[in-house]
């Protein structure tokens, strides 16, 4: 990796996971066997969205501390919960037709009060295709933002707490190429039912309601140990890996969201199954940069000046569409050699 100045890690090499994948999958094809979708998902949907709805109604004529304390101790996990599971809708794991994930994903969207899901599904799907390429990667910050943030802990902090409209901001940066369309049908019918519910909100909870929505939504993207996945997944570490994954014990509120370097390399496996995929690898998955704990990410990525939105890489346009061959070190742990051939 090389590092201009105080940008990005640049590489010419592509993302990793594609010829991981593939490796991955001669040796064990037994993967194949988890790819599908998990229907049951569908229902944690709708009890996730039933739980933070009926909290925003019983917190309705709350005092605001009482608000915020409830939104950042429990209010925030069900809230990420909905994100992670409408990243599954995103990837068609729950049900059969792309409809049919569509609409649960805008279901999964309520509590968030602002409309996500259609536009997340569409850079998402390229950011899984164009890891690290400025252009058509979304979860890459924009160069002046990542200047703005800087590396003191009072940068961080705002940029967490602002997080969402960093996001929304990106999204002109793809708008403005051409190449990734600003509306299309799913994002308007996402806005029209995510305003709509959030008008017979407030008229039938009152504010104290919207208010704790609103917190618990910022809180599940930013200033909270939640947010430390947005630094778990791609920020790189000590010059390690592009993509980690986190193997502790929030993933059980978090779905597996975690398992990201799975995820990545198989994104047609659903949530349920991606444990199993990292025990059928282990010479891959164990030997990976991974982290166990997102309090200790958290605390490090605000405290450390070394870690900042640049730490990150970044390729040339051109070279994910490249299929040129790559120096296995750069895809593959070490312990991935001839000596595993048949592992399980």
């Amino acid at each position: 990796m090389h590092r201009s100045g105080a940008g990005f890690m640049r590489v010419d090499y592509p993302e990793p996971h594609r010829l991981r994948a593939l490796e991955i999958l001669r040796r064990h094809p037994q993967v194949r066997e988890l790819f599908g979708r998990n229907r049951a998902t569908a229902l944690l949907i709708v009890g996730a969205v039933a739980a933070q709805l009926s909290l925003a109604w019983a917190l309705r004529g709350a005092p605001w501390w009482l608000l915020l304390a409830a939104a950042w101790c429990a209010g925030a996990f069900f809230t990420h919960l909905t994100f992670c599971l409408y990243h599954e809708c995103a990837h068609q794991l729950v049900l059969r037709r792309k409809w049919q994930n569509h609409l649960l994903g805008i279901v999964a969207n309520l509590p968030q009060l602002l409309p996500s899901y259609a536009a997340f599904r569409v850079y998402h799907l390229k950011h899984h295709q164009y890891q690290g390429d400025y252009e058509l990667d979304a979860d890459l910050a924009s160069d002046w933002e990542a200047r703005l943030v800087g590396r003191s802990i009072v940068g961080k902090v705002a940029w967490e707490l602002l997080f969402p409209f960093f996001q929304c901001v990106r999204a002109a940066r793809f708008s403005r190429n051409g190449r990734i369309p600003l509306w299309n049908g799913w994002l308007v019918a996402n806005a029209v039912v995510q305003f709509g519910f959030d008008a017979l909100l407030l008229l039938a909870a009152g504010p104290g309601a919207v208010l704790y929505l609103a917190a618990s939504f910022f809180f599940s993207v930013g200033l909270h140990p939640l947010g430390a996945r947005w630094v778990q997944e791609h920020f790189v570490f000590d010059d390690r890996a592009e993509t980690s994954s986190y193997y502790g014990p929030l993933n059980r509120l978090a779905v597996n969201i975690g398992y990201h370097n799975e995820h990545h390399d198989f994104p047609f496996v659903p949530w349920n199954r991606l444990p199993e995929l990292r025990a059928l690898a282990p010479e891959v998955y164990d030997a990976l940069p991974s982290h166990r704990s997102w309090v200790r990410l958290w605390l490090r990525f605000l405290a450390d000046p070394s870690v900042t939105l640049f730490s990150r890489v970044a390729r040339d346009s051109k070279v994910n569409r490249q299929r040129r061959p790559m120096p296995k070190e750069l895809y593959a742990p070490a312990t991935f050699d001839e000596s595993v051939e048949g592992a399980v």
